[in-house]
């Protein structure tokens, strides 16, 4: 890439036909090259991870001087002032910039890693050029983005919705044309999302996006501003539940809109519950509903229901099976007979939450209202926190005491009241946030207490 002073962005307005749009992009992004300054003379004690552009222990206007004043030149030394700290010495905007050099395996100077120091004072240039050369610019990023333009969403859906109307009409072709398979590409999955919050999904709970930092290949832009994506990797991050790609600095405006898309949940246990029921759109993960329909149908009069375990290798099957058939999985009576593996299936449902039923948010108030002495103010207490819970957690938990009241309600045969559901569903639905075995001993009996409140006041606080 070639030094220029010559750089500009070049944007078009939202267009009613999706092969039209193009997102604003650099004209000439282009940056100064990186320039390797080798030293001439064999170096003591060099670190094996880096190469001839190690000069040793020198000063900072030494190192200023080796540069020469040529843009993208750097070198490595090690500090006079720390010696064992290193130190990259890069030559940009007329200025010598000295940067705290790290290494774990990758080289770092900040949130980045890279492979080599040749990759990172590349990608320290193009984001310096960028910055520089568009400071305003990406100031203003975020504040009129597409994301919020539901006319540019609305478009290309109504665009994909007549192509897919049209072709219902027409006789069905073997061969799918090369227009077809350009118009599904130009489906983003914000558009997809957008489709999605337009459909007939009355149970469109609230979820944040799960952003994590990612390395994109060949040009991308921002799902949010439309705006290009630059440097060399770790451009910006990508939701690993629905796909959507923003840089960094836009994930903090993205609203908490995530539609899990199915193709990117690899399985049903493990897998947080807002996750499962928006990527199935379902009100409560269906795993729940499957078991409990099991379990009413021909165990509410088993002896020890939820307290006699069933066989582990079994409940891994119904496990594995869920994972890997998702609602059809068969747990039927022809191949699990005994209705003890199905309610041990539902128990390792709930206890594989990476977030419990009862959130590690309101944990501590749950803990709290047990505690109070007086019932009805202890009730009232339970029911102002069980409104802090996200909706489809509650959703879960109600439709799970509804169940355990049934369980009561045949306790002359299955021996299992709301105190002994309690011992066995309070670790099971609220854990400590904290990961200790002092805490989790010490609240047990607040744990009992709560889920036996929930079932015995189903129909009050529900």
């Amino acid at each position: 890439m070639a030094a220029s002073s010559n750089s500009s962005l070049s944007g078009s307005s939202v267009s009613s036909d999706a092969e039209e749009y193009q997102p604003p992009i650099w004209k000439s992004y282009q940056a100064p090259r990186p320039k390797r300054i080798i030293c001439p003379r064999e170096v003591e004690n060099r670190p094996k991870y880096y190469g001839r552009e190690f000069h040793g222990i020198i000063s900072r206007e030494q190192a200023d001087e080796l540069l020469g004043g040529v843009e993208g030149a750097y070198i490595l030394r090690e500090s006079q002032r720390q010696p064992g700290c290193y130190t990259l010495a890069l030559r940009f905007g007329n200025q010598t910039l000295n940067y705290r050099l790290f290494h774990d395996g990758k080289h770092f100077v900040g949130e980045k890693r890279f492979e080599s120091i040749h990759d990172l004072v590349t990608d320290g240039l193009i984001t310096l050029y960028i910055e520089t050369k568009a400071a305003e610019y990406i100031s203003k990023m975020t504040t009129n983005p597409i994301y919020e333009h539901i006319g540019y969403a609305t478009l290309l859906r109504e665009k994909v919705s007549r192509k897919l109307s049209k072709s219902k009409n027409e006789p069905r072709k073997t061969n799918v044309t090369h227009e077809e398979h350009t118009a599904v590409d130009k489906i983003s999955s914000l558009v997809r999302r957008a489709a999605l919050t337009h459909n007939d999904n009355h149970f469109n709970y609230e979820k944040t996006h799960n952003f994590k930092v990612h390395t994109f290949r060949g040009p991308h832009w921002c799902e949010y501003c439309a705006n290009f994506m630059w440097g060399l990797i770790a451009q910006g991050v990508r939701c690993s539940d629905c796909g959507l790609n923003v840089h960094k600095q836009c994930s903090k405006h993205v609203p908490n809109d995530c539609q899990p898309d199915l193709k990117r949940i690899k399985k049903v246990y493990c897998c947080d519950l807002t996750t499962l029921v928006k990527a199935h759109n379902t009100q409560r993960p269906m795993v729940v509903d499957i078991c409990i329909r099991e379990i009413e149908a021909r165990g509410l009069k088993s002896e020890g229901l939820y307290r006699v375990s069933g066989f582990t290798e079994h409940i891994e099957d119904v496990k594995m099976a869920f994972d890997r058939d998702g609602e059809k999985a068969d747990i039927s009576a022809n191949v699990y007979p005994d209705i003890n593996i199905i309610t041990g299936a539902l128990k390792l449902y709930f206890r594989d939450l990476p977030i419990p039923v009862i959130t590690y948010d309101t944990y501590s108030k749950f803990i709290d209202a047990a505690k109070i002495s007086n019932a009805d103010e202890r009730l009232e207490a339970v029911h102002e926190v069980l409104m802090l819970l996200p909706p489809a957690h509650y959703e879960t938990l109600r439709y799970l005491m509804i169940h355990l009241k049934k369980v009561t309600m045949n306790e002359k045969d299955n021996l299992m009241n709301a105190e002994n559901l309690g011992i066995v569903f309070g670790p099971t639905l609220m854990r400590p946030p904290e990961d200790s075995t002092l805490t989790t001993l010490h609240d047990m009996r607040y744990q009992k207490l709560i889920v036996q409140i929930l079932i015995e006041n189903e129909d009050v606080l529900f």
